[in-house]
């Protein structure tokens, strides 16, 4: 095993709806796909993001489109017409996940 960041195989796409940010995940190979299942795990994205999503970290699996869609609850804080950060889209937070690192076959 190797151990690589997301972004080398995968791309993620961002969204905001209130104060909650969405970050699907979309493996450039389906191949991939078990691999992220496995892996990158609610869990393990709320404790890559501590302080920054405050709430739970949901995420549906989307076999059918070979993707992930994480809702990161209370990470935006308040929503975009409330909050003061800079990013009030929550795009950096895709930009995030795919500075995770996870293990994949030689």
């Amino acid at each position: 095993m190797r151990r690589v960041r997301v972004r080398e195989i995968a791309h993620a796409r961002s969204g905001d709806k209130g104060k909650d940010a969405m970050v699907s995940l979309i493996p450039y190979d389906g191949r991939h796909y078990g691999w992220i299942a496995e892996q990158i795990t609610p869990a393990r994205v709320k404790a890559h993001c501590t302080g920054l999503v405050l709430g739970e970290v949901i995420r549906h699996d989307l076999p059918a489109l070979g993707a992930f869609n994480f809702v990161l609850k209370d990470s935006l804080g308040g929503g975009v017409t409330r909050t003061l950060a800079l990013d009030v889209h929550g795009k950096a937070l895709s930009c995030l996940l795919l500075d995770m690192d996870m293990e994949v076959p030689e």
